[in-house]
């Protein structure tokens, strides 16, 4: 541990020539303690810069320069800032730096090898929270049979918003699982009784619990009733703690109407449950249920049977120019306004693809105008991502003939809902006055000239 004597009379020996960044360990486990006390004593708020300058006794300026991690400043800061959330400032905690850096460059050498892809780390410093779907997500967590749905494209960072949640509910004791319904292979989904066994298996092992279908499916019952009853008398049971489980890619059910049908009723059956007064009632009102998917939902489901109409939903847009400027600045390029105008005209705030940009151009591999230039060639940085979009409508030829409409037509152009919500949840395509356009200059560019 570092006293603050200590890093002082290293500081004054050195004539405040040199001063110190977060690392990315540091600040991961300072913005951890911050959330951990914002939600036991700020009510799940995050602290906004003037409660932690009252907190700290540190100025909103430092606080802001200690945060955004690109300009040094003095080791002291660094000590009680990290004492007001009861840590100890460490070795591996900081980085020190000339204070006279133009960028933030230095900085981010260590901290970022290869370019953001999948779920961020908790806490990472290139993770941008998005109001207010953080606060609602942490906050419904904690609803007795609470129902969250998360729906955004793919790559917008549904994932990374979940980790936030699961690390937050296991902070609370809960019991986590997480089960993508991408695993389910062909033969998992040729039948409802067969998806409802895996699913039960799954949750099982993820909590690590022998599974018991043996004892509690009853093939005279039904599937659903046998499923109901695994969760009711074995997963939910076993532990008086609630259980946080999350359903990640549930379109993949949609192109399965009948088994979409029974077992979405089903979901919906068990949020009644926990919100009727029934003896079982409190059983399944230990039962958080996430369900995440990437597609508006099209199957013709009953109202009364649907988990679709009920609960709270999250919706994770794209990334403002504001919020594109925010990133530039962690990234440590100046003037960030100009990046994030730039980069929103290319990308429209597709979060996967400017993290992608900001990477590469923080590292210098590529300017801005670089970014659609040979656009078709494997040297183009969103080759490998543009290749992804391009063999996903290879393999769904009707898309493949939507997306080709639409990058034809200036206007934007009426599509069926089924084709419009599955180009939109792979974030093809947005909507303007109710027509189809591509999301982007770079979607627009690329597939007018491979889909010609």
């Amino acid at each position: 541990m570092i006293s603050p004597d200590d890093l002082f009379a290293q500081s004054s020996s050195q004539k405040r020539r040199r001063g110190v960044i977060l690392s990315s360990q540091g600040w991961q486990r300072l913005q951890a303690a911050e959330q951990l006390s914002a939600a036991r004593d700020n009510g799940g708020n995050h602290y906004t810069l003037e409660q932690l300058s009252d907190r700290t006794g540190i100025s909103t300026k430092t606080l802001t320069k200690v945060r955004r991690r690109l300009t040094p400043i003095d080791s002291p800061t660094l000590v009680i800032y990290f004492q007001a959330f009861g840590l100890s400032l460490e070795e591996d905690d900081f980085i020190r730096q000339e204070p006279d850096q133009n960028t933030g460059q230095a900085v981010l050498t260590g901290l970022l090898q290869a370019p953001l892809k999948g779920q961020l780390p908790l806490d990472s410093p290139f993770y941008l929270y998005r109001p207010p779907a953080e606060k609602l997500f942490l906050r419904e967590i904690f609803q007795p049979g609470a129902l969250i749905r998360i729906r955004a494209s793919r790559q917008f960072g549904k994932t990374s918003l979940i980790a936030k949640g699961l690390s937050q509910g296991q902070e609370y004791g809960y019991r986590t699982a997480v089960v993508s319904l991408q695993l389910a292979d062909s033969q998992v989904l040729g039948s409802l009784n067969q998806f409802l066994q895996w699913l039960c298996v799954m949750v099982s092992r993820s909590l690590g619990l022998p599974h018991r279908l043996d004892e509690f499916w009853h093939p005279l019952f039904g599937s659903n009733y046998s499923c109901t009853d695994y969760f009711e008398s074995y997963l939910l049971s076993t532990s008086e703690s609630p259980l946080l489980l999350v359903l990640d890619e549930v379109n993949v059910l949609f192109s399965h109407q009948d088994l979409a049908t029974d077992f979405f009723g089903m979901l919906r059956a068990w949020y009644e449950h926990a919100r009727h007064s029934t003896g079982t009632s409190e059983i399944w009102q230990r039962l958080r249920l996430v369900i995440v998917y990437s597609t508006e939902v099209f199957l013709p489901l009953n109202i009364h049977q649907s988990p679709f109409n009920v609960g709270l939903v999250i919706e994770l847009p794209a990334f403002t120019q504001e919020q594109v400027e925010e990133l530039a600045i962690r990234y440590g390029l100046k003037p960030p306004e100009d990046y994030a105008q730039k980069l929103i005209n290319i990308v429209g705030g597709n979060p996967y693809l400017t993290q992608l940009a900001l990477f590469h151009l923080s590292q210098k591999l590529v300017n801005l105008d670089q970014l659609l230039a040979n656009i078709t060639t494997p040297e183009n940085i969103f080759h490998s991502h543009l290749r992804q979009q391009l063999g996903y409508l290879e393999q769904h030829p009707h898309l493949k003939a939507a997306m080709e409409q639409v990058v034809i037509s200036p206007q934007g152009i009426e599509l069926h809902p089924s084709k419009a919500f599955k180009l939109q949840g792979v974030g093809l395509i947005r909507f303007h006055n109710q027509f189809a356009i591509p999301s982007c200059h770079l979607y627009q560019k690329y597939f007018s000239q491979v889909l010609k």
